[in-house]
């Protein structure tokens, strides 16, 4: 039975409302050791991969064969506390190196896969995140950026260009602070590749 909405208050407030403002938020992560997210990782990769591609997403197919961001897996607050890895495929190759005012190419894909470990060290597979520069004036309030979310049984969250697209528009609130640099984050510097 579905709950109604308080009175005076539209079903259309009322669905805004249980909408997610962000992440989901793991409260009380594991702090693992470098080694050990790694370790987990390496554990899973193939798991997170063929889950990921049951939701048939072109743009990263095999996002494991691309460039690497990140020495290994690192706890990211701005992605619910979960553990995390960068993937740029090769139109994206000056992801790393981006000054104020520079734009990656359209057709550049970012990948972000990830994983929760709990406190008591009982370790899921997570969403994948996924960015994709649109061509040029496709989407200007977004700097032309496609926001995907997919869940790790391979169903789609939300994609900023198809459904559910309410959904992962939090994603360019968060990405919006960055638009000197084509609304990218990069990776900690204490994880990042040394090239």
């Amino acid at each position: 039975m579905a709950a109604s909405p308080a009175a005076g208050v539209s079903a259309q407030d009322a669905e805004k409302e249980l909408r997610p403002k962000g992440h989901l938020t793991i409260e009380n992560p594991n702090q693992l050791t470098a080694e050990t997210a790694k370790k987990i990782y390496d554990g899973i990769a193939d798991e997170l991969a063929k889950a990921y591609a049951m939701a048939r997403e072109a743009t990263v197919e095999d996002y494991q064969s691309w460039r690497r961001l990140n020495v290994g897996p690192y706890l990211s607050a701005t992605h619910g506390n979960r553990y995390v890895n960068n993937y740029a495929n090769a139109r994206a190759a000056g992801y790393g190196d981006l000054r104020p005012g520079e734009r990656l190419a359209a057709g550049s894909v970012l990948a972000k896969d990830s994983f929760t470990v709990t406190a008591e060290g009982e370790v899921f597979a997570a969403a994948l995140f996924l960015m994709e520069k649109l061509r040029p004036g496709t989407r200007p309030e977004s700097g032309d950026w496609r926001y995907v979310m997919i869940l790790p049984d391979g169903s789609y969250f939300g994609d900023t260009e198809g459904d559910n697209a309410a959904l992962v528009a939090y994603c360019h609130t968060c990405h919006k602070n960055r638009a000197s640099t084509d609304f990218l984050f990069q990776v900690p510097k204490r994880f990042r590749i040394k090239e």
